[in-house]
């Protein structure tokens, strides 16, 4: 790995703009296939939204993206192919539910809420897992009620399908915790793609048989870096592009201090992070009006560290869900040993934007009164508390990932993946199998890449693609 300041001329066959794994997977395919590659990476450190931190004697939390799911996922399939395994959630015990400051214990699929709010809530999931069946995911401008479901935010589906308070608090909560991303700014059809890529829409929350069910041992961030092994020599740091000229047979990729040229680029940044870079000629008003319109989520994530996982004595998962709270969820984040003890909490959507205005110590006493709430006084004294605003990260601006608003799948969706003469594009938003998560940006390198060698060589390498999507699982 180089830092761009000592490099500042570089030629490859392929630059690729972002080394988180959508731009890393590019990389390693592309060289693999016999291609020269420059990877550029504005931030110091490679993994993108993939981010471990070490707490001691070899152990990692998780501030980024952190759960792979189920065994047969596209991310956990690939931790597997260079030798790193996964080990499961802890999900033992009772989960809770904060019902309007009402705190019940819950476990199994249902939480404990009036049976009118569990019958409305349920009748609604079943109804969006039949509506996602019908979606494709390589392209869910192609469902067959695409133009209607577009055209609708999950807040007024919601409003028209749930009679009940609870009922439609319950699915906000899904979405604001599932995609920290308020109801009323999601297309329906976003969700519906969404949930596909999950393997069923309650899976985006469910722990066991949920996509929340495995991590990866040593972190997600530790497969970023063993699957950069590869391309290490081909990789460069403190690479910021501010500009792309592409005219003829070739682009050229400059930034402070430095150009790099090459016969094509692949942008592995999220579609909003990929407008703000200046491009020669303008790229066409299709795509630019459609980055113009997609949005990141907003998220900050909270670990609180202590001696022991004391919540599991008391015979709790350490799950947490709440509607009303700032903190729309938490859940334990303990090492595979199970110490220390650790709680991750999750502020998401509209709380999230909130929270951030206030004071670094205005924001503490929020969230650790809430682990105080919900776990009691110890939870409001960890040893350590670490935050994590992915919003105000320079070079992601926000998590999970981007969201799409009503009408932008069937009015640019296509553009999300179609090059741009030499320009092509990857990223957990790309619209490929897995939406938003570790899976997409992989399968999403995988593709950039099989494009770039079909397009050079006239042969496409199916090798490169996954053969089988996310299959939902039974009850999802």
């Amino acid at each position: 790995m180089h830092d761009i300041s000592e490099n500042p001329r570089i030629e490859a066959d392929v630059i690729v703009v972002g080394a988180g794994f959508a731009g890393i997977t590019a990389a390693r395919e592309l060289k693999q296939a016999g291609k020269t590659v420059a990877l550029l990476e504005a931030r110091p450190r490679l993994g993108g939204r993939s981010l471990s931190r070490p707490i001691g004697e070899g152990k990692v939390v998780e501030l980024g993206c952190e759960f792979n799911g189920q065994p047969d996922s596209i991310s956990a399939r690939t931790g597997r192919s260079v030798g790193i395994g996964s080990h499961k959630v802890y999900d033992r015990g009772h989960r809770l539910i904060d019902d309007g400051g009402r705190i019940s214990r819950w476990k199994g699929m249902a939480p404990k809420v009036s049976p009118a709010t569990l019958v409305d809530f349920g009748q609604a999931a079943l109804r969006i897992e039949r509506m996602r069946r019908e979606v494709p995911q390589d392209a869910p401008w192609q469902a067959p009620h695409a133009a209607r479901w577009d055209r609708e935010t999950m807040y007024s589906w919601t409003r028209r399908n749930l009679r009940t308070r609870g009922g439609r608090a319950l699915m906000g909560l899904m979405i604001e915790a599932g995609m920290a991303a308020a109801p009323a700014d999601v297309s329906l059809l976003h969700v519906l793609n969404y949930a596909n890529g999950t393997g069923g829409f309650r899976a985006m929350t469910t722990v066991t048989g949920g996509v929340l069910e495995n991590r990866f041992d040593g972190g997600s961030h530790g497969l970023a870096l063993r699957l950069a092994e590869s391309v290490a020599d081909e990789t460069y740091v403190g690479a910021a592009v501010r500009r792309i000229r592409h005219a003829g047979d070739k682009v050229t990729v400059t930034g402070d201090g430095f150009e790099a040229v090459g016969g094509r680029v692949v942008m592995a940044v999220p579609v909003p992070l990929a407008d703000r870079i200046d491009y020669d000629p303008p790229l066409p008003a299709y795509r630019d009006q459609l980055s113009q319109r997609m949005t990141m989520g907003s998220a900050i994530k909270y670990l609180a560290l202590y001696d022991e996982p004391f919540w599991r004595a008391d015979g709790l998962t350490g799950m947490v869900i709440s509607p009303t709270s700032p903190v729309r969820a938490t859940i334990d984040s303990c090492p595979p040993d199970g110490t220390p003890g650790v709680l991750t909490a999750f502020v998401t959507g509209p709380p999230a934007r909130e929270l951030a205005q206030l004071s670094a110590g205005g924001r503490r006493a929020v969230v650790l009164g809430e682990l105080a709430r919900y776990f009691g006084p110890r939870a409001g004294r960890p040893y350590e508390l670490i935050e994590q605003n992915w919003m105000a990260e320079p070079y992601t601006r926000g998590c999970y990932h981007a969201y799409a608003p009503p009408g932008l799948y069937t009015e640019y969706g296509p553009a999300l993946r179609e090059p741009v003469g030499r320009i092509h594009w990857a990223g957990a938003e790309s619209v490929p199998h897995e939406f938003g998560s570790m899976s997409g940006a992989i399968y999403s390198g995988r593709r950039a890449a099989t494009e770039i060698v079909a397009l050079d060589t006239g042969e496409r390498p199916e090798h490169l693609l996954p053969t089988a999507p996310l299959k939902a699982k039974g009850g999802n």
